[in-house]
């Protein structure tokens, strides 16, 4: 489904269903921050309770973490959103009309 990093194709390989209508704008940004806020937290306090490092060795430690955790997290999230967007036949996938 991903062409780049973070590129959607604009019609799938497979099926050739038509995807350059999605629209994930900020959301899998906004899952990212927090599911990454919600795993780094307890550890940023365990690591700081039982070891007490110093603070630039923290510091450092916890922003390489941060990062490759988001660099993995944000194109499976946002593939994540463009299957629900799929799911529910949302942003020109599928019919739109109620009738």
């Amino acid at each position: 489904m991903m062409r780049g990093y973070l590129k959607v194709r604009d019609a799938c390989p497979v099926c050739g269903e038509a995807l350059h209508h999605q629209r994930a704008d900020d959301g899998p940004a906004y899952l990212t921050i927090l599911i990454v806020g919600h795993i780094l937290a307890p550890v940023l306090l365990f690591v700081y309770s039982t070891w007490r490092p110093e603070p630039l060795l923290l510091a450092v430690g916890l922003s390489l973490g941060t990062v490759a955790l988001s660099l993995y997290l944000l194109p499976r999230l946002k593939g994540g959103m463009v299957a629900l967007q799929w799911a529910k036949r949302m942003h020109g996938f599928g019919s739109t009309r109620n009738v």
